[in-house]
């Protein structure tokens, strides 16, 4: 007998909501029906842990998924618990064991709770999203099997099976509305399951369809019919063969004897090739979640087989961190670094943060969760699951960030011992890793100033003295002079750059060891890596920089810097807001002079790499770019013969003209760029005519441009009488 009952509430109304805002795709469905079974089989299974018996009407345990394209149906059935009459009307008659009022009124306000991963309710009416009716047949030990029915309608129904048992357990079928029936075809389902499924502790198996060719034997009826043509010919052909008895004998015996032979081929001809339909059951999902299982006893190819699978990388993984963790919140993880970068790793805009998956009881909620892992650990690959994440209703927004935030911590400090240990203990591998990821690490020194210290040890630079290998910070450390307070570095375009740079001609002179960083990265971690060990980092290229002096050296220097006083008021005058100002300086063993910046603006290769932005803000640049100091050895000839001219003569034009020319050299040495190229160039010609020995009255008159104003060449004036010789001996 069919009993009919109402909903506990407004049905349409709850659909509505169901649709509208819980699930933003869909496809859902069959994860919410998956988890149902599988909590089902979970149940029935600690059942019997205590009484064996409950097993024997199914010792199976599994998930079936059964599509239908004939009456359009999906079967999901499972051999779980089952649910008795009373199960029916009280689970699936109301949502989630509440009244419906109350519980859509506490969403809409915000301050419902949802941690209800599993239980028959609001998951089961998921089905909805893609059925107008849903038929459920179910079995309990401990009752006779009964249909439940709804069309979403307000009512449903619950009669009395007298069909085919079903063993135990429950067999959802699905009638799919016209516009779903995507869920029929067996590539999608094995997607889905795939997707968010995979690594459900039960065996999800598909019934699939499919045609096999086989050869076959052609049917008596085709062979008889060609007996019969050959007999119509046979009685056409006997009046002819009366005539003569002995010819139709022979002829007669002939026939007989190529009959033999032709029936004899066409016994073994007579096959065909046909296709038949076979039905088998495939399992959608073999990967088992090796993430339970302790770290010992897990092999580096099972891992290796495992990343492949839920990564399709064509390579296997440079390392691996399988770990748990326990407390108030548990869960387990395993992550993977790659061999290699992936070529938009940097990208912004839609692409995903990071490629940790994160499941709760094996079943995939996410993969885009910008909580669980920081941006510049984007590259790490892996699994995050856990048993008791509480989520919302659709599974589909973390409710607790707090918790989030315990796993991200978790999984970063995981991340940065697997780098430590690889670094310590694998050196061809840390590498290969740092050739990939040390923008990451770079990245990290720039974002994440809880760990900063950690993350310094694993950078690697190369020096003046570590030759073709990288250095650490923690070496570099112990290799300081005994004087030495600070850490030195450079930054420059390229190696070759920075190794014939001016800035460190006296650092290398005293065997003093600098950094050189050529990454662009490099000078946005610098800003927030202040120093190491106690030690501060000092730019070289930076004013305030204070070498280990002896007495007799810091007594030089101050003698040098008296003897050149003039000399730079006569240099700050001619260049006038050029710079900022010109002093004496002892960085300096071959060149004549260089420009530096001060402490805390940007240095050549930070304003190098702002210009380079295509979308900078030119506002920023106005206050960010580099003030520059002129210094000048004073043990240089150069600088030697300009301050004996100076002395001599302060209105020297020849003074003027090798200034403007030591000031453009010193931007091009320095790492700046030229301001006025063209008045360079100017420069250096009029050099070369001299070093030719050629008059300017033998050069050729530049033609006058309409429109051009006279006066391009003021800071040019005329040498002197003399001045070439002079010049030249100074060159």
């Amino acid at each position: 007998m069919t009993e009919q009952y109402h909903f506990q509430a407004e049905i349409n109304e709850l659909m509505s909501l169901i649709i509208n805002t819980f699930y933003s795709n869909k496809e859902v469905f069959l994860r919410e029906l998956i988890s149902n079974a599988s909590d089902a089989l979970d149940k029935i299974r600690y059942q019997a842990l205590t009484d064996k018996s409950l097993m024997d009407s199914c010792p199976d345990m599994h998930v079936q998924l059964i599509p239908d394209k004939e009456n359009k149906t999906l079967t999901v059935q499972d051999t779980g618990i089952g649910m008795t009459k009373s199960d029916l009307v009280n689970c699936l008659g109301t949502i989630a064991r509440s009244g419906t009022r109350g519980f859509m009124e506490a969403l809409k306000q915000g301050t419902a709770d949802f941690s209800m991963i599993g239980q028959f309710g609001v998951g089961f009416y998921s089905a909805y999203l893609v059925a107008d009716r849903v038929q459920v047949i179910t079995k309990h030990n401990d009752d006779e099997q009964y249909i439940w029915e709804s069309a979403a309608g307000g009512t449903f129904t619950i009669r009395k099976d007298d069909g085919p048992s079903i063993g135990r357990g429950a067999k959802m079928i699905l009638f799919l509305k016209d516009d779903q029936l995507e869920y029929l075809e067996e590539s999608r389902l094995k997607e889905l399951v795939k997707k968010h499924s995979e690594f459900v502790s039960y065996p999800i198996q598909l019934y699939t369809t499919k045609e096999v060719e086989k050869e076959v034997e052609v049917e008596e009826e085709e062979s008889e019919k060609k007996d019969d043509e050959e007999k119509k010919d046979d009685e056409e052909k006997d009046d002819e063969e009366k005539k003569d008895d002995e010819e139709k004998d022979d002829e007669e015996k002939k026939a007989d004897i190529e009959d033999d032979k032709e029936d004899g081929e066409e016994k073994q001809k007579k096959t065909k090739t046909v296709k038949e339909v076979q039905h088998d059951w495939e399992t959608c999902n073999p990967n088992k979640p090796i993430w339970t299982r302790d770290p010992k006893d897990v092999t580096q190819e099972e891992y290796a087989k495992f990343y492949k699978a839920i990564t399709n990388d064509w390579e296997e993984h440079l390392a691996v961190k399988h770990f748990s963790v326990e407390g108030k919140l548990e869960f387990r993880a395993v992550l993977y670094c790659p061999k290699r970068a992936p070529f938009d790793m940097f990208e912004g805009g839609k692409k995903k943060m990071n490629n940790l998956k994160l499941y709760v009881k094996r079943v995939f909620i996410m993969d885009n969760c910008e909580e669980l892992c920081p941006e510049w650990l984007s590259f790490i690959k892996g699994i995050v699951d856990s048993d008791d994440l509480p989520l919302n209703i659709s599974r589909e927004m973390l409710q607790q960030n707090r918790i989030l935030g315990v796993i991200r911590k978790n999984i970063v400090k995981k991340c940065i011992e697997l780098f430590t240990t690889m670094a310590e203990e694998n050196k061809e591998d840390y590498k290969k890793f740092y050739e990939s990821f040390s923008k990451n690490l770079k990245f990290g020194i720039h974002e994440d100033s809880q760990n900063r210290g950690k993350i310094a040890d694993l950078l690697r630079y190369h020096s003046n003295k570590s030759g073709e290998e990288l250095t650490s910070l923690k070496d570099y450390v112990t290799r300081m002079h005994e004087k030495q307070d600070s850490i030195y570095f450079i930054t420059g375009e390229s190696r070759q750059a920075v190794e014939n740079s001016p800035f460190i001609e006296n650092i290398k002179k005293k065997g003093l060891e600098v950094l050189y960083m050529t990454d662009p990265i490099d000078e946005y971690a610098v800003q927030q890596l202040k120093e190491y060990d106690g030690k501060k980092l000092v730019c070289v290229t930076k004013e305030g920089l204070k070498l280990p002096m002896s007495d007799e050296e810091e007594k030089e220097e101050e003698e040098n810097k008296k003897s050149v006083e003039k000399l730079c008021t006569a240099i700050k005058e001619i260049l006038g807001d050029k710079v900022e100002k010109v002093v004496s300086s002892n960085r300096m063993v071959q060149s004549p002079c260089l420009l530096v910046t001060s402490e805390f603006g940007w240095s050549a290769n930070m304003e190098r790499i702002m210009k380079a932005q295509a979308l900078r803000d030119g506002s920023m640049s106005s206050y960010m770019v580099a003030k520059k100091t002129l210094e000048i050895n004073p043990q240089h000839s150069i600088v030697k013969e300009l301050r004996r001219r100076v002395e001599a003569d302060a209105s020297d034009k020849s003074v003027r003209d090798l200034t403007h020319l030591l000031m453009d050299t010193a931007l091009l040495s320095s790492g700046f760029s030229l301001g006025d190229p063209n008045s360079f160039a100017k420069r250096i010609h009029r050099m070369i005519g001299l070093g030719l020995g050629l008059d300017e009255a033998d050069a050729p008159e530049e033609e006058k441009v309409e429109g051009e104003v006279d006066g391009g060449d003021d800071d040019l004036p005329d040498l002197e009488d003399g001045d070439d010789e002079a010049m030249e001996s100074v060159d």
